[in-house]
């Protein structure tokens, strides 16, 4: 099932449904709670489909490909023995076909196709093989970075957290096995980056797992898993787009931030 957040186009009021046909039917009630399903329905055509969460806490998890190090030309450092953790403001949080503005403060931003995970209920010291139970669905993330900041800066809060860093959808599928999935981003329409979930040191169930140990997620929070290498830079008028099999794709543009 897809889910998606969406206002009717010249409206305000942002709803929850699920895509039926060329529809979209709403729903009722929240993550934690059952969907009341209604016979109210917007045609699909006719809508603008919203980030497909608004979490409270957006964790992400970093080197979790083959050679993810080398792009900061850490040739010679070692796997960690554990998920390398860091985090982004809620407010980087934009939907598809939305503008990601290219802050004064870089001058170097990056795109970075990935797999999100939305959870359903609160997390808390949960197994790998217990994950699923507490995931709602997957979407397509793009982890925007500006690198440069992120190479000089002692951690990596601001280099991922300036607003419109985290695109997100175009919806939550709810029917999704993630352990082997495509994910690929396009620059311009040119294919740039491609990897498999598969590929992963710690895949989506053991990263959730690692993560519910030492603290808590609540329903509607999201996971980025990370992301493959050949991952590169923006500029401005650029378009890029986030493709992960079983979900869909997200494209965004590149404006230049106003003075």
């Amino acid at each position: 099932m897809k889910c998606v957040r969406f206002i009717e186009h010249g409206g305000e009021k942002a709803h929850i449904g699920f895509i039926d046909g060329n529809v979209v039917r709403v729903v009722y009630g929240t993550l934690e709670t059952y969907w009341r399903v209604t016979d109210e329905t917007y045609p699909l055509d006719k809508v603008q489909l919203l980030a497909p969460c608004v979490p409270r806490q957006i964790i992400c998890a970093g080197f979790n490909y083959p050679d993810d190090f080398k792009k900061f030309g850490y040739k010679d450092l070692a796997q960690p023995d554990h998920p390398a953790l860091f985090c982004k403001a809620a407010h980087t949080i934009i939907g598809t076909d939305a503008n990601i503005i290219y802050p004064k403060q870089t001058k170097k931003l990056v795109y970075e196709a990935e797999l999100g995970v939305v959870i359903k209920k609160q997390m808390k010291n949960v197994t790998p093989e217990e994950v699923k139970d507490y995931v709602l669905g997957y979407t397509c993330a793009n982890d925007v970075t500006a690198r440069d900041l992120q190479t000089t800066d002692y951690q990596w809060l601001r280099s991922k957290s300036f607003d419109t860093f985290c695109p997100l959808g175009p919806w939550i599928e709810t029917d999704l096995d993630a352990s082997d999935l495509l994910i690929r981003s396009y620059l311009n329409g040119e294919l740039k980056q491609e990897g498999r979930t598969s590929e992963m040191h710690y895949n989506p169930y053991e990263l959730l797992s690692f993560i519910s140990q030492n603290m808590t997620l609540d329903a509607g929070d999201i996971v980025l898993t990370g992301t493959p290498i050949n991952d590169g830079e923006m500029h401005v008028g650029d378009t890029i787009e986030v493709e992960i099999e079983g979900i869909g794709r997200i494209k965004n543009y590149v404006v230049a931030e106003k003075e």
